[in-house]
């Protein structure tokens, strides 16, 4: 059982900013990310009847966590088609004035730096950062879906992890010099 095209239409306006925030964190030029979400979206259509919840349950939580899913999985299967390079480019400016339910302007602001942050890391690194720390994953789920070992998904995660440190460390350092 598919979705009407009318509610497809408006799931796809009001969580579109919301799936490209997800892409974006493995996905870094526009164009290529934009394709991106919409196959994840033709993916959630197409799989609308796999959507399940309980009864007492957060609906709008479940359907955030399962788009998602699709979406960090969409973007991980282009990653893997290009070999895990990262797409080159920056983030459009506009792309953050993209309205999204529930985000404060600090928010926002946070996770834009983070993303900048995240985008110095080396590929590899990136992925499983992203998979590990923001998406969920285990690092069993993120050795299989990338074809790596355990051991590899939890270096990467902890090299990633010490790279991000001593770039937030730097940056206290340099604010420390700019306090009075």
């Amino acid at each position: 059982m598919h979705a009407q095209p009318r509610c497809q239409r408006l799931l796809y306006e009001r969580y579109y900013a919301y799936a490209l925030k997800i892409v974006f964190r493995y996905i870094y030029r526009y164009e290529k990310a934009t394709e991106v979400v919409n196959d994840g979206f033709v993916k959630l259509f197409n799989r609308f009847d796999r959507f399940t919840y309980e009864e007492g349950e957060d609906l709008e939580r479940m359907l955030l966590g399962w788009m998602r899913k699709i979406m960090v999985n969409t973007a991980i299967d282009e990653l893997r088609r290009k070999n895990m390079i990262p797409e080159i480019g920056g983030i459009p400016d506009y792309v953050w004035d993209t309205p999204d339910m529930g985000q404060s302007a600090e928010q926002k602001l946070y996770y834009k730096e983070l993303i900048v942050l995240i985008k110095e890391l080396p590929p590899s690194y990136q992925v499983v950062f992203n998979m590990y720390v923001i998406d969920g994953f285990s690092h069993q789920e993120i050795a299989d879906k990338l074809n790596i070992s355990l051991g590899t998904s939890k270096s990467n995660l902890s090299k990633a992890r010490e790279h991000l440190r001593k770039k937030l460390n730097n940056g206290i350092r340099e604010f420390d010099i700019c306090s009075f």
